[in-house]
């Protein structure tokens, strides 16, 4: 992000904007680390976008009115201020991961690093929003989608305004423009907001709006002063806003959508008010934070995934330890790398310094192109690229059975039994075919990911996946009432997970609360909620049991961290361990849903298969077997690991099934 951008001469340099930076980029540091009270520190990049906007609009009106604006000349002068440092942390990330990243890892960032150098990571971001997405803080650059829309804007914008300068040459025709473009993007953010808040959080579209208030600002005021009594009136109330901003908004709000006006409205006032002398953007500490916030912003993002990597980041004295050296770092890389740079390319010849830039730029995409392949697995030892297998070795048939959410036989023709629910049915399906006496025996299979085997299920997280969850609900009830009649049916869901919301590490706010709802919405569940909740799951349980067996599975164990990952990492650091939750934890999280499991079995002859002989001791439940994964992930069980329920579905196919131990530790 070109904060740094605004370091102009010395006659135009504005001691406020430098302040307000500082603002910005100690709200969005303070947020990633989650230090409490700073929930909605996030806004602090819609400040730097509007200061962002107001220097761009400045450096170009100036040219224009004075004659010697250059396209080219703007671009340069934005590359090489944005570049170097950017380049400098993707290089570095490079070379740390090449030796503690696990080659899923590594090729993530290699691919994040193509990205980022080219200034289109906000669009690769977008595409990768997805059910099995990686969470947020295992996103090395992440925080680079901001640049991204800058340099976009960056590119496009100014040719508009010199087109329209050269029809029109007058400050009333930019202002215009400007607020043609912003009411134009503002309507999209709204809109965009309600319907895809990914699309808006990203899109450079639905993002202008906050630079070209920033522009709008500078074409307004630039020229005027307040009295000095409005200056403080104005940037008092800014700052207030800004840090209401901060304070009261969090990220499970949509965003941006409306709400952004708050910081960004409130950034345009402290920029109206021009007040170099302010005790609150213009003291020392402030210029400091402000003169080198490009940099602490840049470095910051990588520390906090750094001490979530290696699950320290609720630590205190880690937390403590990682904002202190983000302000090394920022210092150490405005001292050494932004500043030398900027001025060597300033005094080169233009030709030998745009190469030289160009041909580093291109160095690192072509570096991160390579690594993006496989993540070089040979770099490390072999027992971990044995546990990294492990994260793919899902169910061969996921594109097709639970992705697109058709229906699929597994095994033979002579269907023996139905299998419904959500990714974590797709998971065990396979162990449930492998159970099967015969060859020629099948088993009827559909599910989708995220869907609660519920009718009439809401989604308020998720407005858009009713629909195709009802369809498969639908489409499930007809085979059932049609050619399969008496078939066994049984149904594995994530329960707890709709009842309680997430808890795996890395979780967002928002995934955390209560992710269905039918007659009671609330972000907790209530008592009055989960009376809602057992009430409908029984009533369905009861319902499919009428005509035939129903087997409800008993919730398989969340392990909260991915077990691949998390015992790669040990194996790297010599720390290698297995991935366990307590027999009394997992109890804690599932005690509601083997309760109206129970309930079901009583009231209408449901019966339950339990994966917990299979999966657990009496005192712990297991994500891996002497260091080898039985999960993908955190939550589902891999093709190797399901191997384990063999003989739970065993149960459903034969009388008297003898039970066999599962995972046992000496």
């Amino acid at each position: 992000m070109s904060y740094s951008a605004s370091t102009l001469e010395s006659r135009s340099f504005r001691r406020d904007i430098n302040g307000l930076r500082a603002w910005a980029v100690i709200a969005v540091v303070l947020y990633h680390f989650g230090i409490v009270g700073f929930g909605g520190g996030f806004v602090g990049v819609d400040v730097f976008f509007v200061i962002s906007g107001f220097l761009m609009t400045g450096i170009i009106s100036r040219g224009l009115q004075g004659g010697n604006f250059s396209v080219w000349s703007f671009y340069w002068d934005r590359g090489k201020r944005i570049a170097p440092a950017l380049i400098a942390v993707s290089a570095v990330l490079l070379v740390v991961g090449w030796f503690w990243l696990m080659p899923d890892d590594y090729k993530k960032l290699a691919r994040h690093v193509s990205w980022s150098v080219l200034f289109k990571s906000n669009l690769g971001y977008l595409q990768e929003a997805g059910y099995f997405d990686s969470a947020a803080r295992e996103k090395w650059l992440l925080h680079t989608w901001s640049l991204s829309i800058e340099w976009q804007f960056y590119l496009i914008f100014p040719l508009i305004i010199a087109a329209v300068w050269k029809v029109i040459p007058k400050r009333g025709a930019l202002v215009a423009t400007h607020v043609i473009f912003l009411l134009m993007s503002f309507v999209i953010c709204v809109i965009l907001t309600r319907q895809d808040s990914a699309k808006a959080f990203y899109l450079f579209q639905s993002r202008a709006w906050e630079l070209l208030l920033g522009g709008l600002v500078f074409l307004l005021f630039h020229h005027r002063r307040l009295s000095s009594l409005m200056c403080k009136i104005a940037e008092g109330l800014g700052l207030l806003l800004i840090l209401a901003s901060i304070v009261l908004l969090e990220a499970s709000n949509a965003w941006p959508g409306m709400q952004a006006l708050l910081p960004t409205l409130g950034a345009s006032l402290v920029l109206v008010a021009q007040r170099d002398d302010s005790i609150w953007t213009g003291s020392g500490v402030a210029q400091w934070l402000g003169t080198r916030s490009y940099s602490i912003y840049l470095w910051h993002w990588p520390l906090v995934v750094g001490l979530a990597y290696v699950s320290q980041l609720h630590s205190a004295v880690w937390t403590l330890a990682g904002l202190l050296l983000a302000l090394l770092t920022g210092e150490l890389s405005y001292r050494w790398i932004e500043v030398p740079t900027r001025r060597a390319l300033q005094v080169a010849r233009p030709r030998y310094a745009v190469s030289c830039l160009l041909l580093v730029v291109l160095s690192v995409y072509s570096v991160g192109q390579w690594l993006r392949r496989d993540g070089e697995p040979s770099r490390l030892p072999p027992d971990v690229a044995s546990v990294e297998a492990q994260k793919n070795n899902r169910n061969p048939r996921i594109d097709e059975c639970l992705h697109h959410g058709i229906p699929c036989v597994y095994g033979g023709s002579d269907i023996k039994a139905i299998l419904v629910g959500d990714s974590h049915a797709d998971a065990v399906v396979t162990a449930a075919e492998a159970a099967l006496p015969s060859v020629k025996q099948g088993i009827y299979f559909q599910a989708a990911s995220s869907c609660l085997f519920i009718p009439e299920t809401n989604y308020p997280n998720a407005r858009d996946r009713g629909e195709p969850c009802s369809r498969m609900i639908d489409n499930i009830h007809e085979k059932l009432a049609s050619d399969m009649l008496g078939a066994p049916l049984i149904v594995i869901n994530r329960t707890s997970m709709y009842v309680y919301g997430h808890n795996e590490e890395g979780a967002e706010p928002q995934e955390r609360k209560t992710q269905v709802f039918w007659n009671v919405l609330s972000d907790v569940a209530t008592p009055e909620y989960l009376e809602d909740f057992s009430r409908h799951y029984i009533d369905t349980a009861c319902s499919l049991a009428k005509d035939r067996p129903v087997y409800l599975v008993r919730p398989i164990p969340e392990m909260l961290a991915k077990v691949p990952t998390t015992i790669g990492k040990g194996l790297i650091m010599g720390q290698a361990h297995d991935v366990v939750i307590s027999r009394a934890d997992y109890q804690a999280r599932n005690a509601f849903v083997w309760s109206i499991q129970d309930k079901a079995r009583e009231q209408c002859g449901i019966k339950i298969l339990d994966p917990l002989p299979y999966l657990c001791d009496a005192n712990f439940c297991y994500g891996s077997k002497n260091e080898k994964p039985l999960y993908v992930d955190d939550n589902h069980l891999s093709e190797y690991g399901n191997r384990l329920l063999i003989p739970m579905f065993s149960e459903v196919f034969t009388q008297g099934a003898v039970a066999v131990s599962g995972v046992q530790k000496d």
